[in-house]
């Protein structure tokens, strides 16, 4: 950041930023003020704020207990925001196994799986399906990268939802993703969805800070 913050001004902004993103971590702040991850972690204990993996499992438990649509194991990574019918996050850490061998990428499916079940997730219904989706894949994630996805319903009418993805490795958007969702409730299971209608790219835009697509 530009200039330098006075101990109050970055205290203030602190909770700002954590509030608008409780996964960050000490380092991603520190990199964010120009200061030491010494200094951040000193903030934080006046503050009285927990550190990134204490605020991501309070978050996990609540959102957990607000799932509607899917089961907590069937999650793609882990779920550690859920507002239902605005918005979600959750956290997949890759490992070997999602790899190819030779180049250590992973496999761009465990990434539309993340983004998808968590576009799922965020419904408001007893069940809900994927119409459609139009992905895509900004730079490759190697194996080891913790991957962030954010879900955001753009738009909803009747049993449609239209849902926007961004998954990010720490500040860098790796995937994004537009994708319609039916709801269904216990009555319309098995039932065919209407025709889909395309989604434009202006719901794609940034909207609160939220995604950046």
């Amino acid at each position: 950041m530009r200039g330098r913050l006075s101990k109050t001004e970055r205290h203030q902004q602190l909770l700002a930023l954590i509030a608008d993103d409780p996964l960050l971590t000490d380092e991603m702040i520190a990199e964010h003020y120009g200061v030491s991850v010494q200094t951040i972690r000193l903030d934080r204990l006046e503050l009285g704020v927990p550190e990134m993996r204490v605020r991501a499992r309070n978050l996990a438990e609540r959102a957990r207990g607000a799932l509607k649509t899917l089961g907590p194991t069937e999650i793609a990574g882990e779920l550690v925001d859920l507002e239902l019918g605005r918005r979600a996050v959750s956290v997949l850490e890759t490992t070997r196994d999602m790899g190819f061998r030779r180049s250590g990428i992973v496999r761009g499916h465990h990434i539309f799986a993340q983004a998808n079940s968590l576009a799922v997730a965020v419904i408001d219904a007893p069940a809900a399906l994927t119409g459609s989706a139009k992905l895509q894949f900004h730079r490759p994630v190697q194996v080891g990268d913790r991957v962030v996805a954010k879900a955001l319903v753009r738009r909803a009418h009747h049993d449609r939802s239209h849902v926007v993805v961004g998954s990010r490795v720490g500040q860098r958007l790796v995937f994004s993703a537009r994708i319609v969702i039916f709801s269904m409730d216990e009555s319309r299971r098995g039932a065919t969805p209407g025709p889909m209608e395309p989604t434009s790219r202006k719901e794609a835009t940034r909207e609160g800070g939220w995604l950046e697509l």
